[in-house]
């Protein structure tokens, strides 16, 4: 009975392990294929501005951005605040995939501050890394400000790629098998073409043996057949021999 629960508790101890280790890596997971990143932090005249997104993403998926912005002066006056991401098709052609009007024609307090999400739905033809045009311009009383950088965002997957990838290490794998499996197959062809010859040579000098050895039967039925004769002659003379009268 003692052994009994000391195995259950052994077991229960290593199923608890278990799950909090596939918790933390499915956690892990998580956080690497979702986690937010910082692409694009600027301070102009009057003006904060930072922009992060999603640090990596798939085709089929959506790509989310966040802009932060915060008013450090007196004044200001946004005339237009518009940001526009771009893909790439097949990691070649440019397109637009998203543009959006943060702002237009807002006058903003001293320490203003606010945060932009909107999410961008990528193709299944998209991959490579994405790039965003951020287009600001705004007044400060009646200086006029134009500000329009741009910048690298998520780096979206060639999943595609990767699989095609994963195929090709699969089947190197198989041929280097393959590879193995037939050297060794023409080694053992090696061996047996090597045992034919043997048997084969073995076989000839046989043949031949068995030749030498019926020439010799054929010689002795011969010298047999000779002697027989040779001494029916000889007692069929001596019968026939006149006899001698003292």
């Amino acid at each position: 009975m003692v052994k009994t629960m000391k195995k259950y508790n052994v077991s229960i101890t290593i199923l608890a392990v278990l799950i909090l280790v596939l918790t933390f890596v499915s956690c892990v997971k998580a956080q690497t294929f979702g986690e937010m990143q910082t692409f694009f932090s600027s301070d102009y005249a009057g003006l904060s501005i930072k922009v992060d997104a999603t640090r990596e993403t798939v085709p089929d998926e959506n790509l989310a951005v966040k802009l932060w912005i915060n008013c450090t002066a007196l004044g200001v006056s946004v005339e237009c605040l518009n940001i526009s991401v771009y893909g790439f098709k097949e990691g070649k052609e440019k397109i637009l995939l998203n543009s959006t009007c943060l702002l237009k024609n807002n006058s903003l307090p001293l320490n203003y501050a606010d945060e932009y999400d909107f999410s961008v739905n990528l193709p299944s033809d998209v991959w490579g890394v994405t790039l965003a045009d951020l287009y600001l311009k705004y007044f400060i009383y009646s200086d006029l400000y134009t500000r329009n950088p741009l910048f690298s965002l998520t780096i979206v997957r060639n999943v595609y790629y990767e699989k095609l990838q994963e195929d090709f290490n699969k089947l190197n794998e198989s041929y280097h098998q393959l590879s193995e499996e037939f050297e060794q197959l023409n080694q053992t062809y090696l061996k047996l073409q090597e045992n034919y010859t043997t048997l084969n040579q073995t076989y000839w000098e046989l043949q031949s043996s068995l030749n030498e050895l019926d020439n010799t039967r054929q010689v002795a039925v011969i010298l047999g057949i000779a002697t027989v004769f040779f001494v029916a002659t000889t007692f069929y003379l001596v019968m026939r021999k006149p006899k001698q009268y003292w």
